[in-house]
């Protein structure tokens, strides 16, 4: 129980914060919204930060690959396999999310500064490229920026005598930027508090039932997935044997990840069921560590419910092949390319607000529901895993 107290400290905070602010708003209805201006300096600290922790996460974290060729053959696959799988968790969650409406029919009024609808045959070039170099200063082209990180990390890691010193640079920075992020979630208990007061207060408790009947959606479909998918992919990997043999040592991975919150926490209990499973050393010691830190399928299918839940309560139509595209391009970003980076989660949901042109103040909404479905989420991050050390075996 310390154990898990421990992991979940931080969020516990956050979510007793949030809990206080709502009963503040309940409380005193209209006059809350007094409160709004600590929420609002709690945002614009996040946003300001953003541009530069970007830049230097990507950066840093690309520089100091070693060899782009070293993983050969079993990274191909991997790459591969990742990539499908993230993309069918979104599909899924996609298609969940348009049968069962998971929101409700509240709707808030923050619609200044919400784009039309987006255009992806004609919108497809702004959205990844800019004009101008100081244009990538801004948080409004996040692709663009994150697209230019990745090539320049690609460019220092083509260095030789000067690589290792620029990319220790980098990294140095890339910590620096951690750092003042820790520093101001220093703050976001009491940032978090007067937003939310302000929110209900403004909107009514009703949108308190939209994040239960959100995490309850969640935690359902993160069941039905775990059951459906890690079966068939293990049937697919090894047939019948293989499923009987993955129920049968997947619990210890289950239970360490739901009661750690952590993939990077989960690894030796995956490892040890790699190898109870006979998963080939090679390929297990590839995977599983690099899948523990840039393969997260619970993340990809919390981002089409973050979005999901942004256009409803800001009551825009999430329809068109346009706009389900550029979702599910946002959730493997986000449980692929995401998740290996240093605050990764908070670089996709700010994608999120700005691709789409949500106002500033959908950024602590949607991380909200990141925090309330982060147990199941890392389950399927970690235990997708151990399925796709098993798809990517049936190849090498």
């Amino acid at each position: 129980m310390k154990k898990i107290l421990k992991a979940y400290k931080f969020p516990l905070i956050l979510l007793v914060s949030i809990i206080i602010g709502c009963i503040i708003g309940l409380i005193f209805g209209k006059d809350a919204m007094s409160l709004k201006p600590f929420g609002t300096v709690f945002i614009n600290l996040l946003y300001t930060i953003v541009v530069p922790l970007v830049f230097f996460t990507i950066s840093s974290s690309i520089s100091s690959i070693k060899s782009f060729k070293k993983l050969g053959k079993i990274f191909y696959y991997m790459f591969i396999v990742f990539i499908i799988t993230s993309i069918a968790a979104a599909l899924f969650t996609l298609v969940s999310v348009k049968v069962v409406n998971p929101v409700g029919n509240v709707t808030i009024e923050l619609t200044k500064g919400v784009k039309e609808s987006i255009n992806f045959s004609d919108k497809i070039v702004d959205m990844i490229t800019v004009k101008e170099f100081n244009q990538l200063l801004s948080k409004d082209n996040m692709l663009p920026l994150i697209i230019f990180s990745c090539i320049f990390g690609f460019a220092v890691g083509m260095l030789n005598d000067e690589k290792n010193k620029i990319s220790n640079g980098l990294k140095s920075i890339s910590r620096v930027m951690m750092n003042v992020i820790k520093i101001i979630m220093y703050y976001a208990p009491i940032g978090l508090c007067a937003y939310f007061a302000s929110l209900i207060g403004e909107y009514g408790g009703e949108i308190i039932g939209s994040y239960a009947r959100c995490m309850i959606f969640y935690y359902v479909l993160a069941v039905v997935y775990f059951i459906i998918f890690y079966t068939f992919y293990s049937f697919i990997a090894r047939g019948k044997k293989g499923v009987k043999d993955f129920y049968k040592n997947i619990f210890t991975p289950t239970v360490t990840s739901l009661g750690t919150c952590s993939s990077l926490a989960s690894l030796p209990a995956n490892l040890e069921c790699a190898k109870k499973l006979n998963i080939d050393d090679d390929v297990a010691r590839t995977t599983l560590p690099i899948g523990a830190t840039i393969h997260m399928e619970g993340s990809s299918m919390a981002s089409i419910l973050k979005i999901a839940f942004l256009f409803s309560i800001f009551g825009k139509s999430f329809t068109g092949i346009d706009t389900y595209l550029i979702a599910i391009l946002i959730a493997v970003l986000s449980g692929v390319v995401m998740s290996g980076i240093p605050g990764g989660a908070f670089i996709g949901e700010m994608l999120v607000v700005t691709l789409y042109g949500f106002p500033l103040e959908a950024f602590p909404i949607i991380a909200t529901i990141g925090w309330i479905v982060d147990p199941p989420g890392t389950c399927l991050n970690v235990v997708g895993d151990v399925t796709s050390a098993m798809l990517i075996e049936k190849h090498i």
